[in-house]
Formats: structure tokens, sequence, C-alpha cells
């Protein structure tokens, strides 16, 4: 019986196997390839380069037909002079770094939790990985509605613990709780995400180190800031970044929640390019500010690149040299030098 590779061959036409039979690995690898590098340049690299060209004019997407009129670089330099567009990086930066920290701090503490592998460790991972398998357009709605005063189960549940009157706040109308509402969304969406990456970089540190330390007796404590931390720190680093660069470009679930108020207290750069292109029809100017937030987006991104890999890592770098004392006569331990201990 013949294999379906031979049959294949059985069933090319002539000409086309004499065309291809001379032809070397890569020139067929790069004929397989180039349909998919070409609709990578016409959906990726030509709106960038046409972005870059806008940016430099004063176009509006509604008037295709008027003279468009070079102006250098005053599009960057009325962005760069808006007071609205720093209220609105400021908006995001208060975004990004709390939403961030939470997630830091709440997704490695879940991760030392299921790391320990109690008894229904994978049913309870499962449910705290739910948040992350839903749409960010899902999420917008479904807290739109827990958070309304009236009807929203989340002041009902305030109001049972604080005894506090249900639609005496809201969460999205008030100045001062709207930044936090999106903040906390945020969190309960992506903390899973910060855990499932730090439960891989525990679940990548070696048995042997934390037995040698066991044997010469060092604390949990100590364990942990010794081995733990500094060996999870590039998956730490890797969860912090990714969730950094997605964050200074969330639109989805702010414009779902608060549409950038109540007034521009929650306007994030995202919301203020969305409202300069489609509402104001400023493309020119929402060029140069969108080539803006690229640039940050990427200058990230280069942090990101220059960052170890976890995985070489965790299993290639040994651990700091952190020399504790033991208490059998005075020994001395570490981790990078052997696991048997030695005297001081």
């Amino acid at each position: 019986m013949s294999t379906l590779a031979e049959r294949a061959v059985a069933r090319t036409p002539r000409r086309l196997a004499l065309r291809f039979g001379g032809m070397s690995d890569r020139a067929i690898a790069w004929l397989f390839i180039t349909p998919s590098v070409l609709l990578l340049l016409a959906i990726n690299i030509f709106p960038l380069l046409w972005s870059i060209q806008l940016s430099f004019t004063n176009y509006r997407a509604n008037r295709p037909n008027a003279a468009i009129r070079f102006v250098g670089l005053d599009n960057y330099r009325d962005i760069l002079t808006d007071p609205e567009v720093w209220h609105a990086m400021q908006a995001t930066a208060h975004f990004v770094m709390w939403s961030i920290a939470l997630e830091f701090v709440l997704g490695f503490g879940l991760a030392l939790l299921i790391n320990r592998r109690f008894r229904g460790h994978s049913f309870w991972t499962t449910i705290i990985l739910l948040p992350m398998m839903l749409s960010p357009a899902v999420v917008g709605n479904f807290w739109t509605f827990l958070l309304q005063p009236q009807i929203g189960l989340f002041n009902s549940a305030i109001a049972l613990l604080t005894g506090l009157d249900p639609s005496s706040f809201q969460m999205i109308g008030n100045v001062r709780l709207a930044p936090w509402s999106i903040i906390m969304v945020d969190t309960w969406m992506w903390t899973p995400y910060v855990m499932l990456i730090c439960l891989a970089g525990l679940r990548s540190i070696p048995e042997y180190i934390y037995e040698a330390a066991e044997v010469d007796r060092a604390s949990p404590w100590r364990q942990f800031w010794s081995i733990t931390l500094p060996m999870v720190m590039p998956f730490l680093m890797l969860a912090i970044l990714f969730r950094a660069i997605e964050n200074f470009k969330m639109f989805d679930m702010v414009n779902l929640l608060t549409s950038g108020g109540p007034g521009s207290t929650t306007e994030v750069a995202s919301i203020t390019l969305k409202r300069e292109a489609f509402e104001k029809w400023r493309t020119g100017y929402s060029s140069a500010l969108a080539i803006i937030l690229f640039v940050t987006v990427f200058w990230r991104r280069q942090y990101l690149c220059q960052s170890p890999q976890p995985g070489k890592a965790a299993m290639r770098t040994p651990p700091p040299r952190t020399l504790w004392p033991s208490r059998r006569h005075g020994q001395k331990w570490s981790p990078r030098s052997s696991s048997r201990p030695t005297r001081s």
C-alpha cells in the first residue's frame, strides 16, 4: 500500500514536478511562507507606514477630497503640549501601576498557594483561571451590570457587610471611585494570568535545592528569600511586562465600563485616541498620537527582549550566593557552591 506522500507524488503533473524538483529546501521554505509574509506586510506594516505619513499632515478622514497640507512636527508639538493628553497619560499611568501591583501580589500569592498541591488543587486552579478565559467585552458588560447602584450585586454585598444604603454610592459614576472600579475589574480578570506564569516558575525550580537547604536547617522564610524569589524573578518580570504592555493599550473594557467618565476621570490614552480619530475626525493628529503610543509600547518591549529567558534562567542559573548560618557548629551553606555544608 503506497503512502500518502507517494500518492501525492504520483498525482503531481510531470511539468510541475520538474519545475520544483531542482529547487533547494530554502527556496521551497520561502515559497510556503511568502503568502504569510505578504499578508502580514499588508495588515501591519503598510498601515503603520501610512500612519507615519499622515501624522505629518492635516488630513481628516471625513474630508477625503480636501487638500492635504504638510504640517511637519506641529501635530507632535500640539500633543506634547496638550493638557488633555497629559491628563490621559496620568490616568493611564495610575491604572497601569495599581493594576500591575495588585495582580503581582495576588497572582504570586495564589501561585504559592496552588504550588503546595493540596487536595483539590487542580479543581481550584481551573476555577481561578475562569475569568482569564472570558472576553474583555463580556467582562465589561458583566461588571457594568454588577456595579449598578440600584440592582447591582456589588453594592448589595457592600451594604450587607457595612450596613450602608446600596444606592448611596456608585462605583462607575463617582469621580473618586471610578478609577478604582476599572482597576478592580482588570485585577479580577488578569490575576489568573500572572498566577499561571508564576506557577510555571515555581514548578521549574529543582527540588534538590530545597532538600540541600533543609539538610542545613534553613528556615522556610530563608528558603523563600534565597531560593524561591530569585529563581522565580524572571517569570515575575515576564508577567509584569506583559501586563504592563497590555494595560497601557487597554480600550475595550474601559470603554464598556465607564467610556472615560465621569467627565474625563478614567479617560486613558486609548480612549483619547478613539475620540480624536472617530469623533473629532482629526486623523493626522490622532496618527501622531498613535505613533507616540507605539513608540512607548515598543520601548517597553525592548526591556522584555533584554530580560533573561525564564526557562533557561530557572534551569541553568544557580541561586544567588546567599549564606545563612547553620545551627550545627557555626556551619554555613551556599546553594551556589555545594549541597554539603562547609565549616566557617
